[in-house]
């Protein structure tokens, strides 16, 4: 990684043109993969990907600047380019720092960094589960299953003094099981991650997701069609939260809030949920998907409370962002790699633990749809209005789950949700999943325990 002196001449020559801050952030990243289909090596891929970004920032003008050239001279070189664009008092100077390395008390060790893993092994772990799978019913016609990691060394340092490093290693999973008969496909998926080492693979029930995948497949594959209307929805727990993440969670991001791009911009301390929800978000959860020990701008992470009781308690805030708005970062500034500059965004995101049991919920809703697992979806941040699929649902009649039914779709707007879910149990979970955004693509957690929406609109098939 870069040293003092150069960090300090990037610095200084970042702010020769006359803005207030400067930041460099280098990264170093050893990136692994390996996939299979139908249990057959597909691909196996090794690299690295390093470089430097330069955030130059003068009251609300913002200048973003990168390279993968990481010598002195180059690196000097665009700092004075990116300079030039924002002119004022020359403010150069020389700079000392504070160093904090984060991974020496790190929320998440590594036991085996993936770089040290043959290839070989893990192959053998993901032929396990698609022979598995393939076992489960013989209208399994395809698997694919694909392991993903990597280690990620940063360096953030800015001309406040600040000087932070860490390590980061990640690892996950793709399982997907694809059962067919002579009318159509349907598939089983799953995508399990950590911020773990080799060893989250080694101790993964590799063997029980594939059943898993495999009975998702072919159930969807003999049920009828959903309804179409406006009816009562339980959202299981887990990668149900993915709604709340879409259409609620970027709304309180403070890059949507501080331009009045979000519904929830200016209700800190109103009612915008029903009673029974809080949220949070909490990016120091120990080895979680989503959890980081610094954010992408040096400040340490932290647990964020965003709605209490149905009150909004807060935003996500980035640097940037939270001087627009008078409010002090969080914690939650991300970037996808060097080629980004950093803003708010989400960490591990979900709805608290609430007192309904499960059975409750189920037995005191008549009719209604229960999505046991949410797929993709789509979603509009100014509006909250989203639209988002049913990967496993079955209509609950009189109080019991009943038959399978698919080509579910969950239609409404992340508001008017929050006012209308009135039951939430305990039993939270997690779930991995990466979300898109204008600094790149990252890992997030979704997460909630089981839901009941009293009413939405319910695209079908019938």
């Amino acid at each position: 990684m870069l040293c003092e002196n150069i960090v300090s001449d990037i610095l200084s020559a970042a702010v020769s043109g006359g803005a207030g801050f400067a930041e460099v952030f280098e990264e170093k990243t050893v990136k692994d993969s390996l996939s299979l289909i139908n249990g057959k090596t597909d691909s196996a891929l090794s690299g690295v990907e390093a470089g430097v970004g330069i955030r130059i920032i003068e009251g609300e003008k913002v200048v973003y600047v990168y390279t993968n050239k990481t010598d002195r001279e180059s690196l000097l070189k665009l700092a004075q380019n990116g300079a030039q664009m924002l002119k004022g008092i020359n403010k150069s100077g020389a700079y000392s720092f504070d160093k904090t390395d984060y991974s020496l008390k790190t929320l998440y060790p590594a036991e085996i960094l993936p770089s040290e893993v043959k290839k070989e092994e893990i192959a053998a772990i993901l032929k396990t589960g698609s022979d598995t799978a393939f076992k489960y019913d013989k209208r399994i016609t395809q698997t694919s299953f694909s392991y993903l990691a990597s280690t990620q060394n940063v360096l953030i340092a800015n001309t406040e003094g600040l000087w932070a490093t860490d390590e980061r290693t990640r690892t996950r999973v793709f399982i997907n099981a694809v059962a067919s008969d002579e009318r159509e496909k349907q598939n089983g998926y799953f995508g399990p991650g950590a911020m773990k080492g080799f060893e989250f693979l080694r101790d993964l029930d590799i063997v029980g997701l594939s059943n898993e995948a495999a009975r998702v497949a072919v159930t969807m594959l003999t049920a009828g069609a959903c309804p179409s209307g406006r009816f009562p929805v339980i959202i299981d727990n887990g990668f149900g939260g993915v709604i709340f993440h879409e259409a609620c969670g970027h709304g309180l991001e403070a890059a949507a809030v501080s331009k009045g791009a979000s519904v929830f911009a200016g209700k800190i301390g109103k009612q915008i949920a029903n009673p029974k929800v809080s949220a949070y978000d909490d990016g120091t959860i120990v080895n979680a998907w989503g959890s980081v020990n610094v954010d992408d701008e040096g400040h340490p992470s932290q647990k964020n409370l965003l709605i209490e009781n149905g009150i909004l308690k807060g935003y996500m805030v980035d640097r940037f962002n939270g001087a627009r708005m008078g409010a002090a970062a969080t914690g939650s500034s991300r970037r996808q790699s060097y080629k980004f500059m950093p803003v708010s965004r989400m960490t591990n995101t979900y709805i608290a633990p609430g007192t309904d049991s499960r059975d409750d919920i189920i037995a005191s809703t008549k009719f209604g749809i229960y999505a046991k697992y949410m797929g993709g979806g789509s979603v509009n941040p100014a509006s909250g209005e989203f639209n988002f699929a049913v990967n496993e649902g079955y209509i609950i009649r009189d109080g019991k789950i009943c038959e399978p039914v698919r080509g579910a779709t969950l239609i409404g707007k992340g508001s008017q949700v929050l006012t209308d879910i009135d039951m939430v149990s305990s039993d939270l979970k997690l779930a991995e999943g990466m979300c898109g955004a204008s600094s790149g693509s990252i890992p997030v957690c979704v997460g909630q325990p089981m839901i009941r929406v009293k009413e939405i609109t319910v695209g079908g098939r019938g």
